[in-house]
């Protein structure tokens, strides 16, 4: 069984593109800002280097869709409600409780965890949609009996 870099690649921009719209002002941006209490001058030193921290995030979210893709292989996902569902576990297993800290032990907000969490809600199952989809187009002799997609494919 392979994963192929392609649909990795692929559901590694759609988060950060979920996240450039997410975090934009006019969605939840500026609360999130808010939230953090970030100053002028880091938010002047975030645009100066926006491209490292685009890559490290693009980077970041690759990883994830390649665990993501993993879970795929080992749970057989096949269709987009298995992939929805794998999706939303990792999003439960990893992402909720991991981020939750920030209100435990940082005094964070409630709502800016929620703003968050849920970024990462969203992006977990576009990612999982994403791997299905697309790792068909991209594996030679995918197993598609099951389904419209898949993420593994035969060596």
């Amino acid at each position: 069984m392979i994963v192929a870099f392609v649909p990795i690649l692929l559901a590694g921009v759609a988060s950060v593109l979920i996240g450039w719209v997410w975090y934009s002002p006019r969605v939840f941006g500026g609360t999130w800002m808010r939230l953090t209490n970030l100053s002028p001058e880091q938010i002047e030193l975030g645009k100066k280097r926006l491209w490292v921290v685009a890559l490290f995030g693009l980077l970041a979210s690759m990883l994830v869709a390649y665990v993501m893709a993993y879970f795929g292989i080992a749970r057989q996902v096949y269709d987009w409600a298995g992939a929805l569902e794998l999706g939303l576990w990792c999003w439960v297993g990893f992402c909720a409780p991991t981020l939750l800290g920030q209100v435990l032990w940082d005094q964070k907000p409630v709502r800016l965890y929620l703003i968050d969490a849920f970024y990462w809600l969203v992006s977990f199952l576009v990612m999982a949609l994403i791997l299905l989809y697309t790792s068909v187009l991209f594996v030679q002799n995918s197993y598609n009996t099951q389904g419209p997609g898949s993420y593994v494919g035969n060596e």
